[in-house]
Order: C-alpha cells, then sequence, then structure tokens
C-alpha cells in the first residue's frame, strides 16, 4: 500500500485487480471517505472529489473532520524486544519513551 496527500488529508492507496482501478481511502477523518480511479492522476482528482463533499458534509453537520488523536497509544511487545530498546535508549542517554518516539519520527519522515 501507499500513501497520497490531497489538500493536506492523508489517503492510504490500494490496487484492486479484481476491478483493474486504484482505490483510495482517507484516513484520519471522522467517518469514511474513499474513491476510485484507472490512472494516478485521475486517483488525484477523483480523491480531491471525494474530500470535498466529505468536508461539505462535515461543515453541514457540525463534525470535525478530523479524528483526534491523544498522542498515547498502549505497545505490547516481546519482552526480548523491550529488553533490547532498554539497552539501546539507555547507550544513548534517552528513556525508553524518547527513544521510540525518535525511532519513529525516523521512519515516518522516511515513508513520505
Amino acid at each position: 500500500m501507499n500513501n497520497m496527500t490531497i489538500n493536506g488529508y492523508d489517503a492510504v492507496i490500494s490496487y484492486d485487480p479484481e476491478i483493474d482501478m486504484f482505490r483510495g481511502e482517507f484516513v484520519g477523518i471522522n467517518g469514511g471517505a474513499d474513491f476510485y480511479a484507472g490512472t494516478v492522476d485521475d486517483l488525484r482528482k477523483q480523491g480531491e472529489i471525494s474530500l470535498k463533499a466529505f468536508l461539505d458534509m462535515c461543515a453541514e453537520d457540525g463534525v470535525e473532520p478530523r479524528k483526534h488523536f491523544s498522542g498515547k497509544f498502549n505497545l505490547r511487545i516481546p519482552p526480548a524486544l523491550h529488553q533490547r530498546l532498554a539497552a539501546q535508549a539507555a547507550a544513548h542517554g534517552k528513556s525508553i519513551n524518547a527513544w521510540v518516539v525518535e525511532l519513529l519520527s525516523e521512519c515516518a519522515v522516511h515513508d513520505h
């Protein structure tokens, strides 16, 4: 899967071989908004249309379009990985939280 940003909103893009089309679905929003097209250029156009319809509906209903994220989530990992993270964080003079935030930030930057 790939990502596409349309007017500041992120969408996950996949290819559906059954219908021979690309499918986009906006993520991080308070509702569902998807779109389909046969080419990347058309997919972007259809995404803009779908996003506008979604945002118009949110405005009419008085709904905030973006989901609220608290910045907190629980993560369950194997104890051996937890131990290695603790050791790496200590080696860098950081807490596990600070070390993981740094690693995730690096991954998020390189992914886009």
